[in-house]
């Protein structure tokens, strides 16, 4: 029923025979019991026409009923793979975790949130399949973040910040990432 490791408890992992996937899509997800179905469902739609995937869900430690939509999503959709944390350890750190268990060539970063929609994926793509190392999305506004959860973003500190000095790359910080291997 999955393995300990650094990462976290992997709920269900995939058979080590099966094909690499093309593409890992990491998506971090903290108390998203509502939209997680519908993030599922528009997710496996967009890459269902992308080629070979895997989707990894990683469970930052939420105390709604995020953990048993995705062990039920992880044993109904041979597609998933869920990672589940003893505790909230933050954004970060979920993504590092699935980054960690991607399999993937391509690792394509998306909130559990739909504020950034999964349509635009295969765009970045065809970035990505023209010969960009990265590839990363800049959003206007994103919808219902207070200014005090905005501002760290375009810090050190946050998430994009994070990315920018891991790469040395320069990346708004008013942007997603998606990343080939």
């Amino acid at each position: 029923m999955g393995k300990q490791g650094i990462i976290g408890k992997m709920i269900c992992t995939k058979e080590e025979s099966m094909e690499q996937p093309k593409f890992s899509v990491v998506v971090p997800a903290y108390n998203e019991e509502e939209v997680l179905p519908h993030t599922h469902k528009r997710l496996t739609a967009v890459m269902e026409g992308l080629g070979s995937y895997e989707i990894i869900y990683v469970n930052d430690g939420s105390r709604d009923n995020t953990l048993s939509i995705l062990k039920e999503l992880a044993e109904k959709d041979p597609h998933v793979v869920a990672v589940d944390f003893s505790r909230n350890f933050g954004q970060q750190a979920a993504v590092t975790a699935g980054m960690y268990a991607a399999r993937g060539r391509a690792v394509i970063l998306i909130d559990a949130d739909l504020q950034d929609p999964p349509e635009t994926i295969p765009k970045m793509v065809e970035r990505w399949r023209a010969g960009a190392d990265v590839v990363y999305g800049k959003r206007k506004l994103r919808k219902g973040k207070p200014f005090l959860r905005r501002s760290p973003a375009s810090s050190i500190t946050g998430c994009s910040g994070f990315y920018r000095a891991a790469t040395l790359l320069w990346i708004p910080g008013t942007s997603g990432l998606w990343t080939a291997r």
